[in-house]
């Protein structure tokens, strides 16, 4: 199938000029919205729980979400997961991650006699040497308490101190605490997390013939975690680009790398661009795709510039700007072609598809539509201007090298 019939010639470097204004407005409200209004960072880099929960009967999001907000908690995110055997599945997500705070957590390091609470010593007739925990660790979710000892200790006491710390609520559970290590005295207390709150909140406020008695899945990620995890996000797209900055100067020539990798910037800055217009969840599954549209969009561009050094062979004595427009017109088919099968794929996965998969589909969606034409109207014509303006390409063409010519013989 041709779109275009062979052999057919059109000016793409001629409005080239048209679509450079078109994209520094793109990639300029880009940059303005990001640092002005800013991503809406998912629980994976702002932290946060994250809780999914398969209601027995139909309920209506904003009733759940009226019901976690008269919990307490802020800005509750309420979607619906697509799920063939369970029409009612939700995902849950608060902004709140933990149970404790540094206040309540002083009081658990005295309540359990754990010295370095206060810093000093601990009153002797109700924290004997013997009863004094050696290490006292909260998880950042704080749904658990470790605990070590010198010699074995009264698990039964140990309950006892942890519920006179208000709003602190023990798990139930047959064993909890519990020695989970006779060989170094380690014990373990289980404690209400967010999760364990808002599902007894829920099944209080929405009733227990709605809300199930446990969830399908509870996950948190700590601030600290969530900064990290930013982090190296950013670096990881950063390297890429530079890598295929490498790669792109190493297979063809040093002029052909900025124009590359400008465009795979131009490309990842719009999509950044439109989850910030849009307020769609920025995520790791959204990192990965732009990853992956740094990948493809390398690929169409490589494509074209494999066919402007084959016809740079070609085509001697016409000038580098006329080379690319046939180069890039005689690729275009091919181009559109592989972008549409992509769409239809990716199309299937935004319409019946959902959570991670939908967000996934939806950033590469338009990564594919803003590199295909960024493969055409940025990565090449901006290699013309650099070979140009840069090193003077009117002497020789980029990966064209000059031929010495031969030395006549003398008459004699």
């Amino acid at each position: 199938m041709e779109f275009f019939k062979p052999g057919r010639y059109f000016d793409f470097m001629g409005q080239k000029n048209i679509w450079f204004a078109v994209s520094v407005v793109l990639c300029l409200t880009s940059l303005v919205m990001f640092f002005t209004k800013g991503l809406n960072f998912g629980t994976d880099f702002r932290g946060g729980t994250e809780i999914e929960i398969a209601f027995k009967k139909e309920i209506a999001p904003n009733d759940i979400r009226n019901a976690v907000q008269k919990l307490g908690f802020s800005a509750p995110d309420v979607i619906h997961v697509t799920d063939e055997t369970n029409p009612y599945r939700f995902m849950l997500r608060v902004q709140e991650v933990s149970t404790i705070d540094d206040a309540m957590q002083t009081k658990i390091q005295d309540a359990l006699c754990f010295a370095s609470a206060s810093g000093g010593e601990l009153p002797a007739d109700r924290c004997p040497k013997d009863k004094q925990p050696t290490e006292l660790k909260i998880s950042p979710g704080g749904d658990k308490i470790s605990l070590r000892y010198d010699k074995e200790p009264d698990l039964a006491q140990i309950a006892a101190a942890i519920k006179t710390v208000e709003g602190v609520e023990l798990r139930a559970a047959e064993n909890n605490p519990q020695i989970v290590s006779p060989r170094d005295m380690k014990v373990e207390i289980q404690l209400k997390s967010k999760g364990d709150q808002l599902m007894d909140g829920l099944r209080s406020s929405l009733g227990a013939e709605t809300v199930p008695d446990d969830p399908m899945r509870v996950e948190w990620v700590g601030p600290k975690a969530g900064k990290l995890l930013r982090d190296a996000a950013l670096k990881s797209v950063g390297i890429s680009l530079l890598l295929m900055m490498a790669y792109v100067a190493f297979r063809f020539d040093m002029r052909f790398a900025p124009g590359a990798i400008v465009a795979l910037a131009h490309d990842v800055l719009i999509v950044t661009g439109i989850f910030v217009v849009t307020g769609r969840e920025f995520t790791l599954t959204t990192v990965a795709a732009l990853l992956t549209l740094v990948g493809y969009s390398i690929n169409d561009t490589v494509v074209v510039y494999d066919r402007i050094r084959e016809n740079l062979g070609k085509h001697r004595g016409k000038t580098f700007t006329t080379i690319i427009n046939i180069s890039v017109s005689e690729v275009i088919s091919r181009t559109i072609l592989t972008s549409t099968t992509t769409f239809l794929s990716l199309m299937s996965f935004l319409i019946l598809g959902s959570g991670a998969i939908k967000d996934f589909a939806f950033a590469l969606f338009l990564g594919i539509i803003v590199g295909t034409y960024s493969s055409i109207y940025i990565a090449s014509p901006l290699t013309e201007v650099i070979d140009r303006r840069i090193f003077g390409g009117a002497k020789s063409s980029p990966g064209q090298k000059s031929r010495p010519r031969k030395r006549e013989a003398a008459v004699v």
